[in-house]
């Protein structure tokens, strides 16, 4: 990215990761249904061919996420990563499966316990101009939630405000204006600070810098470490933007069509992919150091998840195809430490 150089972060070292994740998923599925009108229902009772359709967005995930790592979340539009971290940071509950914190199943809270749970894991969204209130100062904006959440004082929240915005390098001057008046780097500065001013462990950023100009997004990418260094935070980073999560990320998932197929230490993604669509996905990403190869793309078009393929997901665009791939959905195995992934190519081989 030219005008700024985006810190690399260093592997997690030090410590055992506890046992417990920070955010687990079993079996997650989320379904979004459609259904019929009054005329839609009239036309199926006189035979006609219509029936209320169904969007698979994210089946059967299981993720675990531990305290203090960045997890990189990869996959092409309409994969469901941004379903996935919806449901993540608590906007949407899952149509089947649990989400845990910290070992205890989210929907089973109650009162403050359910409260705390979704004021600790914020959400940075992908438009930083869709995503705040217009009509709001920037100081009603950051201070609005901390102060009915009663995390501060109404004597306090000026100078709480101040120090939330400074946190995400914006002047707090500017506390007194409407979101039109910023660019959209600073927009996004805004949601950062409003994220941070309930006092979260764990940020889910969905294509947090996708919108901004190519120097803006460093910045914003270097804060994001920097937040992460000073407060301890978790992250789960959606992104289609393959360098971008190589260099972030200490864990890399890669979703398909509303399903993870492989999962893996960072490094060993991009070293070693061993999904055929990991492997089309990174063979598709210009390099500078192999500016002589001829790129290729993933052939074809990611199926409809109003009728997704059966068996594996991907077999229709996949070139080691087999006639098992069709009938049967492969297990997410593990082929090498820390390294998971889901394709029958793996039994092959063993």
């Amino acid at each position: 990215m030219s005008g700024t150089v985006i810190e690399r972060v260093a592997p997690r070292t030090g410590p055992a990761a506890p046992e417990v994740p920070i955010i687990e998923l079993r079996n997650v599925s989320r379904r979004f249904e459609k259904r019929l009108d009054v005329v839609g229902r009239l036309a199926r009772r006189l035979g006609a061919p219509v029936r209320e359709e169904v969007v698979h967005a994210v089946d059967r995930v299981d993720l675990a996420i531990r305290e203090g790592e960045v997890v990189g979340l990869v996959g092409e539009s309409g994969c469901g990563k941004s379903t996935l971290g919806r449901m993540v940071a608590g906007i949407l509950p899952p149509s089947d499966g649990m989400v845990l914190r910290h070992g205890a199943d989210i929907r089973s809270l109650g009162g403050a316990a359910a409260r705390e749970a979704k004021l600790r894991t914020q959400m940075i969204f992908q438009d930083p101009y869709a995503s705040l209130n217009p009509r709001l100062k920037v100081q009603d904006i950051v201070g609005e939630a901390p102060m009915v959440h009663g995390l501060v004082s109404r004597a306090g929240l000026p100078d709480y405000v101040d120090e939330q915005l400074r946190r995400a390098g914006l002047d707090p001057g500017f506390k007194r204006r409407y979101p039109h008046q910023f660019s959209g780097g600073q927009r996004q500065r805004i949601g950062i600070a409003r994220a941070l001013a309930v006092k979260p462990d764990m940020l889910v950023c969905d294509e947090a810098v996708a919108a901004l100009d190519v120097s803006i997004q460093a910045q914003i990418l270097n804060l994001f470490m920097k937040l992460r260094r000073e407060l301890g935070l978790t992250y789960l980073f959606i992104s289609h933007d393959l360098s971008v999560v190589e260099h972030l990320s200490d864990r890399v998932v890669i979703m398909y069509l509303g399903r993870v197929v492989e999962e893996a230490p960072a490094a060993e993604v991009f070293a070693r992919a061993n999904h055929p669509y990991t492997q089309s996905l990174l063979a598709s990403v210009p390099r500078i150091e192999a500016r002589r190869r001829a790129f290729t793309v993933v052939q074809g078009e990611i199926p409809s998840p109003l009728n997704p393929p059966t068996g594996c997901h991907f077999h229709p665009r996949c070139p080691h195809a087999m006639p098992r791939c069709k009938v049967e959905v492969p297990a997410l195995k593990t082929v090498a430490p820390g390294h998971r992934s889901a394709c029958h190519l793996n039994d092959a081989a063993a």
